[in-house]
């Protein structure tokens, strides 16, 4: 079983080895005794190594219940769109007579600085955000509540060890920084964020609320599960230049019991490593706590796709529920739920708009 860390609902950080809960606490150390992983996560590696090897050694506390809370307190977060298969799918719906990619989108991870405050643990209820809406039959925006609420299937990096403002990070230290994985559900209001988004980018659409697992898997959990890639073409600029390469971690989406997309984090074109790199390019700093999201999870195929505009084609082509309903997008009470071996899951309930 991988280890994986997380915290208490209480406070006190705990890890799950072999499928039991541990207290860390027992171990003695006082970054284990606080209300997130960001002291231990800042710790570095050797510290993060010395406690695995603890941990499958038998140490620590079992815990008969580990109800938990909010993993980390997130420093910054960054949402990219590193799926190639997720950006021509949307290419093709909403430039249909254009090439589907943008001219910057081979070249450079592209993404956008989201908002850290409404990160919120799997779990927690999502309430249907409001915002001006235009729909193209009509002359003028109006606001409300969104129509059109999507899911996003993403998975998420977390910074542990900080960088220096003024020195970007290269390529091939950037996973020196970066201490787990976690599963992430980007909610998305598609009407909101088609009306706002030039020439800015995303903004009300986005920030409203980002799920994300109560469970932290370390990198180092992760090496046997790398795979490489097919080659980057063109050829990324130097900064970026390293063997393309991925995670192999099977994903798949439930709406309301019925799976209705498998797909997996081996379909990202752009890494981590890559998104790190990038991010430092201007000299930008790491921050322990920072989350770095892929974007989309798509994979080639129809059953593959990680949001229900690729699933229903912009709402021209309905899902079909295991009850017998469909969803072209979310409806109040629906709840979705995210999987991912070993990341564990990420569930989300809408509750109706604040009547306003």
């Amino acid at each position: 079983m991988t280890l994986a860390y997380g915290v208490l609902a209480g406070g006190g950080v705990c890890a799950r080895v072999d499928g039991r809960a541990i207290d860390c606490r027992a171990l003695g150390d006082e970054v284990f005794d606080r209300p997130s992983l960001n002291a231990f996560m800042a710790s570095g590696p050797e510290v993060w190594a010395r406690t695995a090897a603890r941990l499958r050694a038998g140490e620590g506390q079992p815990l008969e219940a580990a109800e938990l809370g909010m993993p980390f307190e997130v420093a910054d977060y960054v949402d990219f769109y590193s799926s190639l298969h997720h950006a021509t799918n949307l290419g093709r719906m909403f430039r249909p007579d254009a090439e589907p990619l943008l001219p910057n989108w081979l070249h450079l991870p592209v993404g956008y600085h989201g908002r850290a405050g409404t990160v919120v643990a799997s779990g927690t209820p999502v309430r249907r955000p409001c915002g001006q809406r235009k729909p193209p039959s009509e002359e003028s925006p109006r606001f409300g509540a969104s129509v059109r609420l999507d899911i996003e299937l993403e998975a998420g990096f977390v910074v542990g060890m900080p960088s220096a403002i003024g020195e970007p990070v290269p390529v091939e230290r950037a996973l020196e920084h970066v201490f787990g994985m976690v599963l992430v559900n980007d909610w998305s209001a598609r009407d909101v964020q088609a009306w706002e988004y030039q020439p800015l980018g995303p903004f009300l659409g986005k920030s409203f609320a980002t799920s994300v697992s109560r469970w932290v898997v370390p990198l180092a959990e992760l090496e046997s599960r790398v795979v490489r890639s097919e080659p980057q073409k063109p050829e990324p600029l130097g900064y970026l230049r390293e063997e393309p390469w991925a995670y192999d971690i099977p994903l798949e989406v439930e709406l309301n019991g019925t799976v209705v997309a498998r797909t997996n984090t081996r379909h990202l074109y752009w890494s981590v490593s890559q998104q790190v790199a990038h991010l430092t390019a201007n000299g930008a700093s790491l921050r322990t706590g920072d989350l770095l999201a892929t974007g989309t999870i798509s994979g080639p195929e129809r059953e593959e796709r990680g949001s229900l505009i690729e699933l229903s084609w912009n709402g021209s082509e309905p899902i079909e529920l295991a009850d017998g309903s469909t969803r072209t997008f979310l409806e109040d009470g629906d709840e979705v739920v995210l999987r991912g071996e070993p990341l564990g899951e990420v569930r989300g309930r809408i509750e109706p708009a604040v009547a306003g």
